[in-house]
């Protein structure tokens, strides 16, 4: 046997099991506007695989909270510095990282004014309005689809309880 030779772990793939530490937590963000209810997209560019998302990103060390990197994420990738209405969506979400680790995702309604045209940042090369029903088609992660769902939901509370 070669003790000089260390074996590298594999990279762990599948579903988190439900003691698995969480290694980093991450936020999305939820953009939409009202009447009639739109969600708005943003695609990757090709060599982040072209598929649509929502703003997202990890949360970083000099967050204070989860709303504040949720902030800092919807100013960088979309140049939003005042949303109309920020609030959670109470969901949270692990997942396995590419890297192996698990992480946990935090979804954001975000409500913006009609029309509101992003500035992109190079994370994304496109933005589209649609309608819930075309964002569940579009998205690419089934977990984005469940939060578009939840989205829907609260935005019909909130109207319901205004």
């Amino acid at each position: 046997m070669d003790r000089t030779t260390s074996a590298v772990p594999p990279v762990r793939k599948g579903p988190p099991g439900p003691d698995e530490p969480i290694a980093r937590e991450c936020v999305e963000g939820y953009l939409y506007s009202r009447d009639p209810l739109q969600v708005l997209l943003f695609r990757r560019p090709p060599a982040r695989g072209s598929i649509w998302v929502p703003v997202s990103g990890k949360v970083d060390p000099e967050d204070p909270t989860l709303d504040a990197a949720i902030r800092r994420e919807l100013l960088e990738e979309t140049g939003l510095a005042d949303p109309i209405d920020l609030r959670s969506l109470d969901w949270q979400v692990p997942f396995r990282a590419d890297n192996g680790e698990v992480w946990r995702l935090h979804a954001y309604a975000v409500e913006v004014p009609t029309g509101f045209a992003p500035r992109l940042s190079p994370e994304h090369d496109a933005f589209e309005w649609v309608t819930p029903a075309e964002a569940a088609t579009r998205l690419h992660y089934g977990d984005n689809r469940e939060a578009v769902a939840l989205l829907v939901g609260s935005v019909g509370r909130a109207a319901r309880n205004a």
